[in-house]
């Protein structure tokens, strides 16, 4: 078993002899979200750290979205446990970049595309080749796109 893996079984043991109903629950989905991706495709496998932290990720964005939704819908109740569930997921992923950092990284990389010869809207694809390892697990994509669309337009 991975070590984020063992470390998720462990928090949720604790959660359930603790009685944090919220706790258990949301590390029960998440253990089934990676139990389902292992199993899925031809062979059952392990996943490494890097996987589980993707379904871990995956999972939290999911939250945030049925967070927004609920609260669109007019049910905040629904929406604040999302949100809750979100932020005992947040403390599996690794920290996330602020604006500042995330629009250096992409600057960065505009330039180093540019130099490379890509221009304008075209260079967007270029751009995000560059970006996207250097800030995996660390910024969600949509946020990246939104700062490399907002730094090629100016």
């Amino acid at each position: 078993m991975t070590t984020l893996k063992s470390k998720l079984q462990d928090d949720l043991n604790a959660a359930i002899k603790e009685r944090d109903e919220l706790r258990s629950s949301t590390l029960r989905l998440t253990l089934a979200a990676i139990t389902k991706e292992e199993v899925a495709g031809k062979e059952k496998r392990e996943l490494s750290d890097d996987e589980v932290q993707k379904v871990i990720t995956r999972e939290a964005k999911k939250r945030r979205e049925a967070a927004e939704a609920f609260a669109q819908g007019g049910r905040p109740e629904s929406a604040e446990r999302e949100k809750a569930e979100g932020v005992v997921l947040a403390a599996y992923l690794p920290q996330q970049l602020s604006d500042e950092e995330l629009e250096r990284i992409v600057t960065e990389a505009v330039n180093e595309a540019k130099a490379a010869g890509a221009e304008g809207p075209r260079a967007m694809g270029a751009v995000m080749k560059i970006v996207n390892p250097k800030v995996a697990g660390q910024a969600e994509g949509g946020r990246v796109a939104a700062v490399v669309k907002k730094l090629l337009a100016g």
